[in-house]
């Protein structure tokens, strides 16, 4: 039998290894590798965003990791301002649905991780590990 790893982040507890957790990606950029970002695919993409995520949850999501900023080969730096335009209204909204989804924030900015938790993110996934 695999031994469980258990994750904590603010007021929540995952269990890691006892069963299989499905993290639904949303990329809020005009530019994703993945569902071609939702800012190419509605003029109100906060609301597509959102939608997106929901229908996730709906199809089996544990867990939803928000982005903001491509990181695929060639893709082109965004502010840490444009970065927080783009997903903190998301975040905002799912934080505040009944359904309290958990909620990962994918960023590498300290100052855009601290928005995404005070907004309502439980977990910071730095895929840089840099800052």
């Amino acid at each position: 039998m695999r031994k469980a790893f258990v994750l904590k982040a603010r007021d929540l507890t995952i269990s890691l290894g006892s069963q299989t957790q499905i993290m639904g990606i949303v990329n809020i950029t005009p530019d994703s590798f993945s569902q071609d970002g939702c800012m190419r695919r509605a003029s109100d993409f906060h609301d597509y965003a959102y939608r997106y995520a929901l229908r996730q949850l709906r199809n089996g999501a544990d867990l939803l990791d928000i982005g903001g900023e491509s990181t695929r080969p060639g893709s082109i730096q965004v502010s840490s301002e444009e970065e927080q335009r783009r997903i903190i209204p998301v975040i905002k909204r799912l934080a505040a649905n009944k359904q309290k989804p958990i909620i990962s924030v994918d960023t590498n900015k300290a100052d855009v991780a601290k928005a995404a938790l005070d907004a309502g993110g439980q977990i910071i996934n730095d895929i840089k590990g840099t800052k």
